[in-house]
């Protein structure tokens, strides 16, 4: 995802857009207008509410115990500023009747739901595969006494960890776990 579409700034630009719309929109009766306006309100809030998430943590999770960190998969954020901006279009869509909008939100929903879940996946498969060569590379590196690489196994093994106990509850959100 790129800075803008995460950035405060952005957020309050698309903001006064939209309300400059829907005050177009509502003056001269033109729904479709309106419509537009609705629709960049509700990107400026995913905007917003995304450049904070991402001021405090970032698409990077860490591990409280020891520090490691991972970077998430670029699918995961991306597929969720999807949907978030499919459900928008839908609602708007289903405001105002116009079935083109309402469909075209679905189909970015659902998409960006798909583009998600693989993220997930690639992220819970790396950590997994992470936290394996961590683990047989750290053996190796003790039984040589090699400190040095000892603890670059380690690094991989914990960052494997936090990308695969990420993905993991992130895909138990989404089951409402």
């Amino acid at each position: 995802m790129s800075d803008g579409n995460s950035s405060t700034l952005g957020s309050y630009v698309n903001a006064a857009t939209g309300a400059a719309q829907r005050a177009v929109g509502s003056v001269t009766g033109d729904s479709s207008t309106q419509a537009q306006g609705e629709v960049a309100k509700a990107q400026s809030e995913a905007q917003h509410e995304n450049s904070h998430t991402t001021a405090k943590l970032g698409p990077v999770a860490a591990d409280p115990n020891t520090g490691a960190t991972a970077t998430d998969n670029a699918n995961r954020s991306t597929g969720s500023w999807d949907q978030t901006v499919g459900s928008a279009k839908e609602s708007i869509g289903n405001l105002t009747g116009i079935e083109s909008l309402r469909q075209a939100g679905v189909e970015q929903n659902a998409a960006g739901k798909e583009q998600e879940a693989k993220g997930q996946l690639k992220d819970f498969g790396e950590g997994l595969q992470n936290r394996a060569q961590g683990t047989v590379g750290g053996i190796a590196a003790a039984i040589t006494g090699d400190r040095e690489e000892e603890q670059k196994y380690k690094d991989i093994h914990d960052e494997g960890k936090v990308r695969q106990r990420g993905a993991e509850a992130d895909m138990a959100k989404r089951q409402g776990a």
